[in-house]
């Protein structure tokens, strides 16, 4: 077993694409035109953080209430007089019997209400931050157009860099399940 088999030990690409990304921004745009980006992915992150923060809280809330309504049902269940016996036609009596510890409330059952409702909303609040977050952002972006089609031009050299890398990488010879893991 190798230390690239596990993903936290792989080697990226991450630091050699952030360098012409970045060579791109100073030679393709202008300052207004990089200002305009990071204000843009502020906002994304910060829709985005909200959302999560919002649906987090709102996750716990709700697994809260559901906890509180089951332990208010199962009172009521308990205080209830329950039958202790069924009588069938033929006289036969069968005895019922108690499954009210059965039914109590139990803290592995709150860990995991609490876990999955937080975790449900931390993930609708965030796909919705995420969502809210990129509209906001196109709409920051898509105030100027031409910056914006400077943007959209440079975003494209860009890309035509990291293929022209990526398909030199490939011709480069040596195996091909090299290149694919």
């Amino acid at each position: 077993m190798s230390a690239e088999s596990m993903a936290a030990f792989r080697k990226s690409k991450g630091d050699e694409l952030s360098k012409l990304a970045e060579e791109h921004m100073q030679h393709d745009l202008q300052q207004s035109d990089r200002d305009a980006l990071r204000n843009a992915a502020s906002k994304f992150s910060t829709h985005a953080t909200i959302g999560s923060l919002v649906g987090l809280g709102l996750g716990i809330f709700l697994a809260y209430r559901v906890r509180s309504a089951r332990t208010t049902m199962f009172n009521a269940f308990r205080a209830r007089e329950k039958p202790v016996k069924v009588q069938f036609a033929d006289g036969r009596t069968e005895p019922i019997p108690d499954i009210t510890a059965l039914l109590q409330p139990t803290t592995l059952g709150d860990v995991a209400a609490y876990l999955f409702f937080s975790a449900g909303g931390l993930f609708l609040g965030g796909e919705t931050g995420l969502l809210t977050g990129t509209y906001s952002a196109t709409r920051s972006i898509s105030r100027d157009p031409e910056s914006r089609a400077r943007i959209e031009t440079a975003f494209k050299k860009f890309r035509a860099d990291v293929l022209r890398k990526e398909a030199t990488r490939l011709d480069g010879g040596g195996s091909v399940f090299d290149s694919i893991f």
